[in-house]
């Protein structure tokens, strides 16, 4: 299970995910740019810190390789027209993979789904 603490700042990290995104597409380039830093770092730690969860650990560290992407992209965007964005693809792929793995584990029976305490 996620301690509460974690689950409190998964919920905080949503909030500097959806600021930064809110700069992005209002074109508030600086602030945009800040934004950048707790939104990955929360992602990353939090992925860090639910290591020992395999379900927890493959789906948050494939949202931090998400937010990585697309911080990359809205850089791109902002600062240099990049309509191939191709460094976001290696991100995109990243996350996807770490998803794959565990599916593929799940279904070869190597993980096992933690049931919701009663």
């Amino acid at each position: 299970m996620i301690p509460p603490y974690l689950r409190k700042v998964e919920n905080l990290h949503v909030f500097f995910w959806l600021v930064k995104d809110i700069c992005w597409v209002t074109d508030l380039k600086i602030p945009g740019l800040i934004m950048i830093f707790p939104t990955i770092s929360i992602a990353y730690w939090v992925a860090v810190r639910t290591r020992k969860q395999p379900s927890e650990f493959a789906h948050n560290l494939a949202v931090a390789m998400w937010i990585t992407a697309n911080s990359i992209w809205m850089i791109g965007e902002f600062y240099f027209e990049d309509g191939s964005r191709s460094l976001t693809r290696v991100f995109f792929a990243a996350g996807l993979l770490s998803l794959l793995v565990y599916y593929i584990g799940w279904g070869m029976g190597k993980f096992r789904v933690l049931e919701a305490p009663k």
